[in-house]
């Protein structure tokens, strides 16, 4: 109660933050008549005069004001935009490191510019992270053009673009790009073998766009680049079928944890069908023999009962086809990982692909904690206010919208079946749609935004889709969602990132309508006639009270449902906003209290039916709490084993830089063999022992194979008072001399090249062992918990005592390769390729995707449309030959999607 006459008299706290940030805003607003006066080459000359500054010793707070006041009369001339000081307050936050909680149609991309240049002014880069492909070279092209006006280079990271050119867009001052993009250049520049090849920089500062959706929805995942292993397909197919042939009394499902286990009579039933098809070593499932066939069969009935067609996955060119379950995106070229992809290109009956192999793995979190300086920016982002703080020690910071909301939300409704609630939506639309009104749907899965089409053609509504089907067009359709009586079905509208304007959008009617009409007076008129359309259409639309947002059922977060409803009620605009609920909701069914359903809406609602109620929404947001709570604890349980790894991979990350970096590694060999020949010593001769307790032949044999010496061991034991440490120094002598003749008669460099190499090679190779074996461990370390131990502390101790282990394995490799074989010097071949491997963002315990596009594999599906899978032509630059993607919507500013690196207009483009 005192908190709240408090807050009412003096505002939250957030308030009096957001207040404070006014002296800076004014001061900021104090420079604009003296930056209006200068000529553009006077603008642009501000970078120099600013970066002068800062090697004088100048702070970036300290120049803050005057360079974010450059930067809103650069876009007032480029752009004809004016930064509102709203907009220059979310820059502030930017910059310190928090994260600006903007609603939908404040400009966050034009307000990420202040920051993004007065940190890039430093000259250590700055890198703006997008959820998909197309914003990322839609920004890095539009913002581009104010930063360049401004004398900064900007770069983006995309799928398909050759070393040469990744390195060029990092060494940029601003680097656009999506978060899997980032984060897999990082593993991967951990995996090459001279610096040269590496193209990441090291980190500065980034701005995360859409920040809840990149570090708290995919951060329950972590990236993974994997490489194929044998062939399984047959097995694959035969406990398909014997899955298949398992009744629903066999096993036991959890939804909320999307899990499935079989029942003692399941058990029973799959031992029998099991046995008799050969597959099954003696009679016990759970013998360690059976494991494999244990974890294929967990797979199968995952696979079989648990994962729905058109839901999770699409059946496309006779291939199974992830659907991220935030964005409703194909994730084309991405698969699920533990066999889990196998299992249910088993179950559709399609060619089955090999399993993979982890090489690298990295957490979100932990990626994104090693920038000195990480920010970002989104809608909705309130909710998870102390995760973004206890995991990225970040704080949230609403800023105010410039003009007031007009918005009404009103009580969510809700009926007995499905049926009847998409009939009450189609009939709400179709009114809404005979008076004009803009209607924008929300969906939760391809299925149901199909069958809502279904009930609108009934309804005789015309509209569009847009789901994971036609993701090609998704630009397009967001862009002219708020057009007079337009209709628009989308699957999920999070990370969208078009905005949606009333009337419709005018670059995108200028690009669809005049793509063919060359530059000139006929086109600026043309130009004109649509802006002019447009408002007289947007006056309409505001009349017919803006745009109307209808959620089909709540998502398991809230902030997606706001993000939706954020859709509407844009820079003042009216709107209306209204979610349709069932007892078949997911949410309702899975997450809701027993006593909704049984006692009140079963008995008391009528078919058809529909009642609203603050308690029923009450319980409805309790329910999405309990989920976010628990998905909380799931991140917080991912990142607590990748911390285990974290140290680890740091280890080995740093002394693979070290190896890199070093002109020679004699010295960390010669180590390594004192390490290994002190460790024989150790087992074989053990401390305090007497000589006739040794085990001489064991010592003298390993001594062959890991030194390549013969040793006089048995004579040195008839030694009086022998002790292992005079043991060991005579061995060390040995080898060394060893070496030390072998490598005399070769050139020294020739030498220190192949130590690098064998250094690094081993290094990847049993580090590449240790993940498939920490892999496993995570799989199982669960089951200690039957035995009361907590199984992350158990987890840590395993993890370190396989680590240790790993680097004897190392070490004593090393020596023995070094030792045993023989220097012949080949012909030059250059430094060795990554091998081909896959991307994925896939969770290590369940296998679920949470990629967010497609990578190399998967073309550019967001940005270059339907070219997504198909043959890419070869580059015609300078217009001649045939043009295979005249039928392509594509940008003409946009990059050529024949891999040429020039624009689209000036490659392929200019044949049109």
């Amino acid at each position: 109660m005192l908190g709240a006459i408090v807050k009412t008299i003096f505002g939250s706290s957030n308030d009096r933050y957001v207040k404070s940030l006014d002296k800076v805003v004014q001061q900021i607003n104090a420079f604009e008549s003296t930056l209006e006066a200068m000529s553009d080459e006077e603008l642009g000359a501000q970078t120099v005069k600013f970066r002068e500054q800062l090697a004088a010793g100048s702070t970036l707070d300290q120049i803050l004001p005057e360079a974010f006041a450059t930067v809103r009369e650069a876009s007032k001339r480029v752009f004809g935009m004016r930064h509102f000081d709203v907009q220059m307050i979310g820059g502030i936050v930017l910059h310190r490191g928090e994260i600006a909680e903007m609603r939908t149609g404040e400009g966050k991309t034009l307000v990420a510019t202040t920051a993004t240049y007065l940190n890039a002014l430093e000259g250590k880069g700055v890198h703006v992270i997008t959820v998909n492909d197309y914003l990322a070279s839609r920004d890095a092209e539009h913002m581009g053009r104010l930063h360049n006006f401004l004398g900064l280079t900007v770069g983006v990271i995309v799928p398909n673009l050759d070393e040469f050119d990744r390195r060029e867009a990092y060494a940029a001052d601003i680097t656009y790009g999506t978060n899997n993009e980032f984060g897999f250049d990082y593993l991967r520049d951990n995996m090459k073998h001279e610096r040269s090849q590496m193209v990441q920089r090291p980190f500065n500062f980034a701005i995360v766009d859409e920040v809840d959706s990149i570090l708290i929805d995919e951060a329950r995942t972590p990236l993974i680049i994997s490489g194929p292993t044998d062939d399984k397909s047959e097995l694959y197919i035969a406990v398909d079928a014997i899955v298949k042939q398992l009744a629903e009394e066999d096993y036991e499902t959890d939804e909320k944890a999307k899990s499935i286990t079989l029942t003692e009579d399941g058990v029973e039933k799959a031992e029998r069908i099991l046995e008799a098809e050969g597959l099954l070593v003696g009679s016990n499932l759970y013998d360690v023999e059976n494991t494999q066939v244990v974890h294929h069969l967990d797979q199968a009935l995952k696979a079989v009962v648990m994962f729905k067609r058109d839901t999770d996955y699409v059946v496309k060119d006779g291939k199974v086809v992830i659907i991220d379950e935030f964005t409703g995106r194909m994730m084309d070229g991405r698969r699920w990982s533990n066999g889990l992809h196998q299992a249910v290109e088993a179950k559709e009956g399609v060619k089955i692909e090999p399993e993979n192999q982890t090489l690298a793995s990295i957490t979100f979190q932990n990626y994104f904690r090693m920038y000195p300086k990480l920010s970002g920016m989104t809608g909705t982002a309130a909710t998870e206010a102390a995760e973004f703080y206890d995991i990225y020690k970040m704080n949230v910071v609403t800023i105010p919208t410039n003009l007031p909301i007009m918005r009404v939300d009103e009580e969510d409704e809700f009926y007995k079946n499905t049926l009847d609630k998409f009939a009450a939506i189609a009939k709400l639309i179709r009114e809404k749609n005979e008076k004009g009104q803009p209607v924008l749907v929300g969906t939760v899965s391809i299925e149901k935004s199909e069958l809502l089409s279904d009930f609108l053609n009934k309804e005789g509504v015309k509209h569009s889709v847009l789901n994971a089907r036609f993701h090609e067009m998704e630009a397009h359709i967001v862009a002219q969602a708020g057009r007079l009586g337009g209709v628009t079905v989308a699957t999920n509208m999070a990370g969208r990132g078009t905005d949606i304007q009333l009337g419709g959008n005018i670059d995108f009617r200028v690009e669809d309508e005049l793509k063919d009409m060359p530059e000139g007076p006929e086109r600026e008129e043309a130009i004109a006639r649509i802006k002019m359309e447009i408002a007289e259409e947007k006056q309409k639309v505001l009349d017919a009270g803006g745009l109307c947002v209808i959620g089909t059922e709540r998502h398991e977060s809230r902030r997606i449902d706001n993000q939706l409803r954020g859709r509407s009620g844009r820079q003042g605009d009216p709107g209306l906003s209204k979610f349709y609920l069932c007892l078949e909701d997911d949410l309702l069914r899975i997450f809701g209290p027993d006593t909704l359903f049984s006692k009140m809406m079963n008995s008391n609602l009528a078919d058809g039916e529909a009642i609203g109620s603050k308690w029923l929404s009450k319980a409805i947001e309790t329910a999405q709490k309990k989920v976010e709570a628990r998905n909380y604890e799931v991140r917080k349980q991912v990142v607590e084993y990748d911390d285990v790894m974290n140290d680890q991979r740091k280890v080995i990350y740093e002394q693979r830089a070290d190896i890199m970096d070093a002109e020679a590694v004699d010295d960390v060999v010669v180590e390594m063999r004192h390490d290994t020949i002190n460790a024989l010593v150790a087992d074989t001769c053990p401390q305090g022992s007497y000589p006739e307790h040794w085990n001489v032949e064991g010592l003298k044999q390993r001594v062959k194979d890991d030194l390549a010496l013969d040793i006089p061991v048995e004579e040195w034991v008839d030694e009086p008072g022998i002790e292992p440490e005079v043991v060991e120094e005579r061995i060390t002598e040995l080898a060394d001399a060893h070496m030390a003749a072998k490598m005399a008669n070769d050139d020294p460099a020739i030498w220190r090249q192949v130590e690098k190499s064998i250094l690094l090679d081993r290094l990847d190779h049993y580090w590449k062992e240790h993940l498939a074996t920490l892999d496993a461990l995570r799989q199982v370390v669960f089951l200690r918990a039957y035995a009361q131990r907590t199984p992350i502390n158990e987890y840590k101790q395993e993890a370190f005592g396989l680590f240790e282990r790993m680097l004897d394995t190392i070490r004593e490799d090393v020596t023995r390769i070094l030792a045993v074989s023989e220097l012949r010097i080949p012909e030059p071949q250059g430094l060795p390729d990554l091998p081909d491997f896959l991307t994925g963002h896939i969770d290590p315990l369940t296998g679920f995707d949470d990629s967010n596009d497609g990578d190399g594999s998967a073309a550019q599906a967001a940005l270059f449309g339907s070219l997504a899978g198909s043959p890419q032509a070869p580059a015609s630059p300078g217009g001649t030959g045939e043009n295979p993607y005249a039928d392509l919507t594509i940008s003409r500013n946009a990059p050529c999607p024949c891999g040429s690196g020039n624009k689209y207009k000036h490659c392929h483009g200019a044949l049109v």
